[in-house]
């Protein structure tokens, strides 16, 4: 099968320089959706038509590298959907089927592109029409004898064609070798002096091809994105079908309406999802995690039990089973933590390792550090990892105690069961099993009197 995925237009009404295939929908191009839902497919052929925009629709293409190898085409004037899919003509064959889809009707899904296909067969012309109770604006199918003869245009209807509620949604599954010649003969002779794609229906029954259609399963997988309240809109009932499939799998969302996934999201059992929680990339949440309020996680790992409380931000990290994390903490790239850790709030944890059962309860920052089990980190604790130009590593072995307001200047080791006393500044390492302190002696200054501000 060939498919062809229409994405040259403007997008005037976004309102924007970005071209409008590029805006985002759930993290991700409205294209890339299309390109991902038709690579599913295992087309031998894909080929992205571009025209506004220049060079970033086809940067984009080359990135996509995982699938289907993509071709892509300049439309350029734009001279309307027929005329689009001209440009792709060279790249087709003639033997398979072609598909055509629109880079910015993001949300159809494969299993509806499947019956279409199904439907068409290898000699059929196939279209995707749904019924809509508000058609205005978009094509009719017309019918006679319930067989589909032709397509009109909202600016082309009469009334009674006006009245027909059953529409096009633009997606057409189309025998090759008739496409080739059906484009070859389309005229512009209509209000908007365009090349309708459309036209090829009347086409094909003049040549006694049939005409068959197929049904998505809801309005929304054929909506497109013409402005930004048509992508918030589609945005939303994306991210509705996302928590409904966590419900469904046994996920509790205390508000289905309040959560955006921006990637995939894995879920096992007995996961509870509060308010206002983000996901992006790759984000795991195994058996019994507890997720708060308005937490950040992209590409994580959070393992069985872990609770994470309200406003913390872990990208790039492990969190171990069983382990707390928050309100209000930050692990970055690099971190893993083993089971039962502690990371309190206002902690920061970057490119570090920390066993099983320790803890850093607040106010701390562990970055380039590995930290054995059973150690606890004092508030105001640092580890000073970067002198400007390098960073170095700090080592806290196992069952060492780090008092509060330590500055830990790496590369330096703490050794097994050591104890720092609160405020040291450690720029040798720690024996093992001792207290290290680092203190300016306590002094009071007999007779000394607070300045008092001299009136003028």
């Amino acid at each position: 099968m060939n498919v062809v995925i229409l994405a040259a237009g403007m997008g005037k009404r976004m309102q924007s320089a970005l071209p409008k295939v590029l805006h985002p929908l759930a993290g991700k191009p409205l294209l890339q959706h299309v390109i991902d839902t038709a690579r599913s497919l295992a087309p031998s052929k894909l080929c992205v038509i571009y025209g506004h925009g220049g060079a970033a629709v086809p940067a984009l293409v080359a990135g996509l590298t995982d699938g289907a190898a993509i071709t892509t085409a300049l439309q350029e004037p734009q001279l309307g959907t027929g005329h689009a899919v001209m440009q792709a003509l060279p790249q087709l064959d003639d033997a398979q089927p072609t598909l055509v889809l629109y880079g910015d009707v993001p949300l159809t899904t494969a299993a509806s592109l499947r019956a279409l296909v199904e439907a068409a067969g290898s000699d059929k012309l196939g279209i995707l029409t749904v019924e809509q109770s508000n058609p205005f604006g978009l094509g009719r199918i017309v019918r006679e004898g319930g067989n589909i003869v032709r397509i009109v245009e909202e600016k082309d209807a009469n009334a009674a064609e006006k009245a027909i509620c059953e529409i096009n949604s633009g997606i057409m599954v189309i025998p090759t070798a008739h496409l080739k010649n059906w484009l070859g003969s389309l005229s512009n002779q209509n209000a908007q002096g365009e090349y309708y794609l459309t036209d090829i229906v009347a086409k094909a029954v003049a040549d006694g091809v049939q005409v068959v259609s197929a049904h998505p399963s809801a309005e929304w997988e054929v909506a497109g994105v013409n402005s930004k309240v048509q992508l918030a809109e589609l945005e939303r009932r994306h991210q509705l079908n996302i928590a409904q499939r966590l419900l469904e799998q046994g996920v509790t969302l205390l508000d289905p309406a309040r959560i955006d996934v921006r990637g995939e999201l894995i879920c096992g059992r007995d996961v509870t999802i509060d308010v206002g929680c983000v996901f992006e990339g790759r984000v795991e949440l195994a058996d019994g995690v507890t997720l708060g309020a308005h937490s950040v996680l992209i590409n994580a790992n959070i393992g069985a039990g872990a609770h994470i409380k309200p406003f913390c931000h872990i990208e790039e990290a492990t969190v171990g089973a069983a382990s707390q994390i928050g309100p209000y903490a930050r692990l970055r790239p690099g971190t893993t933590l083993a089971e039962d850790v502690h990371i309190g709030n206002f902690v920061e944890v970057k490119n570090s390792q920390v066993a099983a059962h320790s803890k850093a309860n607040h106010l701390a920052y562990i970055g380039d550090a590995t930290i054995g089990a059973r150690v606890n980190i004092g508030a105001g604790t640092i580890t000073c990892n970067y002198d400007g130009v390098n960073k170095s590593r700090t080592v806290i072995e196992d069952d060492a105690f780090i008092g509060s307001d330590s500055q830990l200047i790496a590369p330096v080791t703490v050794g097994k069961g050591a104890t720092l006393g609160a405020g040291t500044t450690l720029s040798k390492d720690a024996p093992a099993g001792k207290l290290t302190i680092s203190r300016a002696k306590q002094m009071t200054i007999e007779g000394w009197v607070r300045p008092v501000k001299v009136k003028k």
